[in-house]
């Protein structure tokens, strides 16, 4: 959930899709809701992918086309726009630099770790720790070809602007990086001495996701989602996960009192694992079904 959520805020530009390529078939998680007036389609997104993945076929494209509305969890942004939102709130100008603060060891693994980045020396040195933090998660994908062009965010974008359709925000880019703004001192140092410690195996990490994203296997998806979850902190957990889950179980249901058909793509990490948009929905007597 960490390193998903991590990757959420790292694909800040979300440029057009890179031309297309003969696809892998691909068939990630797909639910719905619906009444006698209303269908909202709920999909699960990877917010980096590879190239040449057909996850955008026939079952899932008939959802999106059949939808007069593609909601996201925040709105698309122009990425300068973006930057700006996210270095008024990410960084501070006082205090001690952010490798002052790192514990024994890490100031240098967070230098080795910029550099590889192409940042120059003394970057980070007013940035906070969270924003760190998400800065490095995508290290390792660049490494092995993930792209934010390929995202799900993306190609959705581009198809929903192709389409004429309006494209709706569950969170407006300042509150969604607020919440990991407001996370206390030592989680968001918490999260940025993991990324430094599992550099190196963080790519496997998300390959295993890939690949239980690619074949729809939620049991497989949520079990990834609890492991890292179990290494997180309980307030990281709450305050990412079960909050925002709770608020967008609220949109859905009094969605559905609206006529009409909606296509919802939030990080699959919010639908898979113990604590899910789909328990929070159950709770207020909604029940999704998964889409074979």
């Amino acid at each position: 959930m960490l390193r998903l959520a991590l990757l959420a805020l790292a694909a800040l530009a979300l440029a057009s899709p890179v031309a297309p390529r003969e696809p892998q078939p691909a068939t990630p998680p797909l639910w719905v809701v619906r009444d006698a007036d209303t269908v909202i389609w709920l999909f699960g997104s990877v917010h980096w992918l590879k190239p040449e993945l057909g996850w955008f076929d026939a079952r899932v494209r008939a959802a999106f086309d059949a939808a007069d509305t593609l909601v996201l969890e925040t709105p698309p942004a122009d990425p300068a726009v973006a930057r700006r939102v996210q270095d008024a709130i990410g960084k501070t100008s006082e205090g001690p630099t952010l490798p002052e603060r790192l514990p024994p060891g890490y100031a240098a693994k967070l230098a080795t770790a910029l550099a590889e980045l192409g940042y120059p020396e003394g970057a980070f040195d007013r940035v906070k720790p969270w924003l760190a933090a998400t800065t490095l998660s995508v290290l390792p994908l660049r490494r092995q070809g993930y792209d934010p062009r390929e995202g799900v965010e993306a190609v959705l974008t581009d198809a929903a602007r192709r389409a004429g359709k309006p494209i709706i925000g569950l969170e407006p880019r300042a509150e969604q990086l607020g919440y990991f703004d407001d996370l206390p001192e030592e989680v968001q140092m918490a999260m940025l001495t993991r990324q430094l410690d599992n550099l190196d195996a963080a790519t496997e990490s998300t390959d295993r996701v890939l690949a239980a994203w690619v074949a729809g296997d939620a049991a497989v998806l949520g079990a990834l989602v609890d492991d890292d979850q179990r290494q997180s902190s309980a307030a990281f957990t709450e305050t990412i996960l079960t909050r925002r889950n709770a608020r967008w179980a609220a949109w859905i249901k009094a969605r559905l009192a609206q006529p009409g058909q909606v296509f919802m793509a939030v990080g699959v990490g919010h639908l898979t694992g113990r604590d899910t948009v789909q328990r929070a929905l159950a709770r207020r007597g909604v029940r999704m079904a998964r889409v074979q």
